[in-house]
């Protein structure tokens, strides 16, 4: 595993971007502690303790990725990998809510978040970030804004850090090949298997204005496809209220 371990840091994410050029593609840069850890739409992730992952994946433009759209499509792709996981290693049940926040009965226990770097208009790389709620005590939680849980609370065991992080990155590397050759329709059965939204009443904010339809599925590209009154919309970006 290429991997970068870091004691304390502002944010992996950050540490990733400032570092794009040094860093080698699929490096995994975590740390014990994030003092300024984020999510999507600004969101605060909050440090729940070194028990917990703090990683950002390094993604670089290679030879293997001709498709430029490829990219914003990792976020949902790293949502499977880590329902997998999950699945696979903890006997649980995830839900991917779209587009890539992963939930346990409900409440959600990873946040991801993807974001490029550029030299000018040349894109040099993503730091490809998530946090993973691994040992965190209600204590914490219950000073997350929206309902949050840990694999310790859903499982009563205490989860290996160490072990957890070869796990995600033996099934992200196992799948990224086929990702990277066909993108999101590579895993797109998978996370439809997994999705707590298909056939759903939503409302979902999309650059604050408020849409509300019947979620009727995802397109190859990992779109929603939202049926409002007689017609169906998509939208490559938006947040399930």
């Amino acid at each position: 595993m290429k991997s970068v371990h870091l004691k304390e840091i502002n944010s992996t994410n950050d540490y990733v971007k400032k570092h794009i050029s040094e860093l080698e593609n699929l490096t995994f840069v975590y740390a014990d502690r994030q003092t300024s850890g984020r999510g999507r739409l600004t969101r605060k992730w909050i440090d729940s303790g070194e028990d917990n992952l703090f990683l950002t994946i390094v993604i670089k433009p290679t030879d293997d990725i001709t498709d430029i759209n490829l990219y914003p499509n990792f976020t949902q792709y790293l949502s499977v990998v880590l329902a997998l996981v999950l699945e696979e290693n903890y006997n649980l049940k995830p839900q991917i809510k779209w587009p890539n926040d992963v939930l346990i009965n409900g409440k959600k226990v990873a946040g991801i978040l993807a974001e490029g770097t550029f030299d000018g208009a040349k894109f040099r790389g993503m730091a490809l970030g998530i946090g993973v709620n691994l040992n965190t005590e209600f204590k914490n939680l219950s000073k997350i804004d929206k309902p949050a849980t840990s694999i310790f609370q859903e499982t009563g065991l205490i989860v290996d850090k160490q072990e957890f992080l070869k796990q995600l990155y033996t099934k992200f590397c196992l799948l990224y090949d086929s990702f990277v050759c066909d993108g999101f329709k590579s895993v797109k059965e998978i996370y439809i298997s997994k999705a707590n939204f298909i056939n759903r009443q939503l409302k979902i904010n999309v650059f604050d204005n408020i849409h509300e339809g019947v979620a009727i599925g995802l397109t190859d590209d990992g779109a929603l496809r939202l049926k409002e009154d007689e017609e169906i919309n998509t939208y490559c970006i938006g947040d399930i209220l």
